[in-house]
């Protein structure tokens, strides 16, 4: 008989890749409540449940028993966390993580997986480190840090369960379609350009990532979910190691398409807490579980291009969310 795995934001655009990767190996059950998911990014062989990882009526409705259950449901982006909605976000955030914790005693869960951020590091020095201190510099990485304590405050009164965190760094790949304008850089440099616009970069362009493909993102959270090492309420960084500055990557989408557009530069909004660099050091994961970032930045650029459907694209304005 199959494993069971419970996905929450199962329809979006990590979840989805997760889903559709695993779904010959894998039982699994994709709950979303498609604010920036849709059924469409799911192979339809994936059972597929409309609902809110808030409600424990909707997570019981996605069944009784689940070996892991991978939590990417909540709040999920910075600029989400507006003045006029901060408390339905933090809300959102916090309440969807409480209580699918909650789910997973009731269902005999032995893993729970959940994303992260490398928001959390902020401007820290780099390489970015596991054991660095930090202090969030917005209120989605605030969010994300509860996760974290929150699941050490848990495991530890229920040590049967592992409780999984990452932190991802800038991710990319298909599916993103339905996030609109909170999708990753890479993403939206490309639907410009494909819609004849020019790309909008804050600043010089020369802030950088460390750009993750979400295939890479998938095998990472894999390694963890299949182990049988005990992780207790372990915390790993998922990245590449290595940076591309925007104005490489722009260069890079240029190549891929066949075009020569160049970006309109502006002055960059975002003051204090603007991040202008992200390079992650992957020596935990690697060490401990073994992973090993396999998609190249240039094949997983081309690979963006060449599947490119301008009709699933959800209406973007690029210049407005640079914090990806």
């Amino acid at each position: 008989m199959k494993q069971k795995i419970l996905v929450t934001g199962g329809a979006g655009f990590i979840g989805s890749n997760f889903c559709n990767i695993h779904r010959e190996k894998y039982d699994i059950v994709a709950l979303d409540n498609l604010f920036l998911g849709t059924p469409e990014n799911l192979n339809p062989e994936i059972t597929f449940i409309k609902g809110d990882a808030c409600r424990m009526s909707d997570l019981q409705k996605c069944g009784d028993h689940f070996d892991f259950i991978l939590h990417l449901a909540g709040t999920s982006s910075a600029p989400m966390f507006t003045d006029e909605k901060l408390s339905e976000a933090y809300r959102n955030s916090v309440e969807s993580f409480t209580t699918m914790c909650q789910f997973a005693l009731k269902c005999g869960a032995r893993k729970i997986l959940f994303a992260s951020t490398s928001s959390l590091y902020g401007n820290n020095p780099m390489p970015l480190v596991e054991t660095q201190e930090v202090v969030p510099p917005n209120h989605y990485s605030v969010t994300k840090f509860l996760y974290e304590h929150c699941a050490r405050c848990f495991q530890s009164t229920h040590k049967e369960l592992d409780i999984i965190g990452f932190r991802f760094m800038s991710v990319y790949g298909p599916n993103e379609e339905a996030k609109g304008q909170y999708a990753n850089m890479i993403s939206q440099f490309v639907w410009d350009i494909a819609r004849e616009k020019k790309p909008v970069i804050f600043g010089d362009g020369n802030q950088f990532r460390d750009f993750t493909n979400v295939a890479d993102i998938v095998r990472g959270i894999t390694l963890a979910m299949e182990t049988e090492k005990k992780l207790g309420a372990e915390i790993f960084n998922i990245g590449t190691g290595a940076t591309c500055s925007f104005n490489e990557i722009i260069d890079q989408v240029n190549v891929a398409m066949g075009k020569s557009v160049e970006p309109i530069y502006i002055e960059n909004p975002v003051k204090e807490t603007y991040v202008r660099g992200q390079h992650a050091d992957i020596s935990k994961i690697s060490n401990v579980l073994g992973f090993k970032p396999t998609v190249s930045l240039s094949d997983g650029i081309r690979a963006q291009v060449d599947n490119l459907d301008i009709s699933r694209i959800r209406e973007t304005s690029s210049d407005l969310f640079r914090e990806k």
